[in-house]
């Protein structure tokens, strides 16, 4: 009975972090990315949840933010999108990592090539 009690006292604890589990990018035709991420996150509710993703360069620029305004505690996987990305011209590979409200970031982050370069 103890250990149950635990896990639901301290149950947003043991959300862990959030995780990039895919990234689809691709042109959009005017210089410009659209980028598609599926996070996984045990969201918990509105103290702990997967509250953003970027899209960084290499250098650790932040190219993109795609905030994230509500849990998804029913669904999870989740996958959102961000159009409008500029990418400079020389930048191949871009990284995307995910955040969430209680942990910051750490969890699983993903390299991805840059079409066309």
């Amino acid at each position: 009975m103890g250990a149950v009690w635990l896990a639901a006292a301290f149950g947003s604890a043991f959300a862990g972090e959030a995780d990039v589990v895919g990234v689809d990018i691709r042109p959009s035709g005017d210089g410009t990315f659209r980028i598609d991420v599926t996070v996984r996150h045990a969201d918990t509710g509105w103290d702990h949840y997967a509250d953003r993703w970027e899209v960084v360069a290499p250098d650790g620029a932040v190219l993109g933010v795609r905030v994230l305004l509500h849990p998804h505690v029913d669904e999870q996987p989740f996958t959102r999108s961000l159009s409008g990305v500029r990418i400079p011209q020389g930048i191949r590979t871009i990284r995307v990592r995910a955040r969430d409200k209680a942990d910051g970031y750490g969890g699983r982050e993903t390299v991805v090539s840059v079409p066309g370069r």
